[in-house]
């Protein structure tokens, strides 16, 4: 019978539960590779160093020695899960639920999340459309009116109360936390969405100088679960009110916004650039449609380790509180399911088709962005290595590879909408 013992209690493709058991001569053996070590090491009141006696270090030492036996225990379990399992560890495991006790079998479980084996049985013969958005005049006036937005000046409005598309500076009081309240200011454009519809509402029947009391509701799907559909009292006082003001659409303001030689030639870029943007948006429908085939053609499974990885993590990307985990889990759940499924399709492909990005390859695509900034191969290099951003360059030229090879297999056919 082995020194140690390891048993699955629970698994998916991508994780596994382990339960640990060493023998208790297992333990003794480390317990007393404890004593010697620390025996020959530390010195002790009243004695020379590593002459203590065994009986004096096991009592003085109780701790640092069952700590020395725990560590050195666990990691050898470890090493036993992995070679009698065959695991493809994602990283080091995490230790649960451990029972340590004097003469008895040294038990613990262990949690670890591994690579799943995903064996893509049908891969082509897909059909998908590419469908491009043309780029229309409307399109081209909504780009023109944003830039025209961000050259804006805010010119002061006397004497007339505010309207949608207005900038206004009040300042609003909390009258239910008493007199000691002090006002909050705010400066808000009116209709933009970012304030409450019954504060907007109160704010335009105010001219500027005025104040008056409102009961501001929030509604239902108010971010603070804590305020839905509650009311409150404040008080409003209006300061200042800033009407919009966009720069004339001419030559001049093309020269404004980038080193445009007139009207024409900003319009030109833009259009273009519209136009490459329709092309990524139609591409990556594309992508999205062959890999819903391909995931249901192969039933790709979204483990549930995995899933919950990519939540936690999109969860302090947002800076979200994890008391409102499961409202963002129940939001965004299908979405990290469709991530974790994409990922598992193109590193199976790469690895099946041996497409992984060489060394050669990210050195191009380093070289590429060093000229786009204009600086030294080497400064970039640096940089990325810093950033340990060097892995994410690779890992995007492997999924590029597994596309390009992907989507040579079935059939695109172009139209437009």
């Amino acid at each position: 019978m082995t020194d140690i013992t390891v048993t699955t209690t629970a698994e998916d493709p991508a994780s596994k539960s382990l339960q640990v058991t060493v023998s208790v001569d297992r333990v003794r053996d480390a317990e007393a590779r404890a004593v010697s070590t620390y025996a020959k090491r530390v010195r002790l009141p009243g004695f020379r160093a590593g002459k203590a006696p065994e009986a004096v270090v096991r009592k003085r030492l109780h701790q640092e020695i069952r700590q020395y036996v725990l560590e050195d225990v666990i990691r050898a379990g470890w090493e036993e899960a992995r070679s009698s399992q065959e695991l493809k560890p994602l990283g080091d495991p995490s230790v649960r639920n451990v029972k340590f006790e004097d003469g008895q079998p040294l038990e613990f479980e262990l949690f670890v999340e591994v690579r799943p084996e995903i064996v893509l049985n049908r891969t082509s013969g897909f059909t998908m459309t590419r469908t491009v958005t043309p780029v229309t005049a409307e399109h081209l006036e909504e780009q023109l009116q944003s830039l025209r937005e961000k050259q804006a000046a805010w010119l002061p409005v006397e004497g007339t109360k505010p309207a949608p598309g207005q900038m206004v500076r009040v300042d609003v009081t909390s009258l239910d936390e008493g007199a000691d309240a002090a006002p909050q200011p705010y400066t808000m454009v009116l209709g933009d969405g970012r304030a409450l519809p019954a504060l907007e509402e109160a704010i335009m029947n105010l001219s500027p100088g005025e104040s008056a009391e409102a009961d501001i509701r929030f509604p239902e799907d108010h971010a603070d679960e804590s305020k839905r559909g509650q009311s409150r009292r404040v008080r409003i006082e209006l300061h200042e009110v800033k009407l919009q003001e966009l720069p004339p659409l001419d030559d001049g303001f093309a020269a404004s916004v980038g080193e445009f030689a007139d009207l024409a030639a900003l319009k030109a870029a833009l259009t273009e650039d519209l136009a490459r943007d329709a092309a990524r948006e139609a591409d990556s429908k594309v992508r999205e449609s062959l890999l819903q085939q391909i995931v249901e053609a192969n039933q790709v499974p979204a483990p549930e380790s995995l899933v919950h990885r990519l939540m936690h993590g999109l969860l302090q990307s947002y800076g979200i509180p994890h008391e409102q985990y499961d409202a963002f889990a129940a939001q965004f759940r299908p979405v990290a399911e469709t991530q974790v499924r994409r990922d598992l399709v193109l590193t199976a492909v790469a690895e099946a088709q041996e497409l992984r990005a060489t060394e050669g390859e990210v050195d191009e695509r380093v070289a590429a962005i060093a000229a786009t900034r204009g600086v030294p191969v080497g400064q970039v290099y640096a940089s990325l290595e810093q950033a340990k951003r060097l892995p994410e360059i690779e890992r995007s030229l492997t999924e590029e590879k597994a596309w390009a090879w992907l989507l040579a297999q079935s059939t695109v056919t172009e139209a437009t909408s």
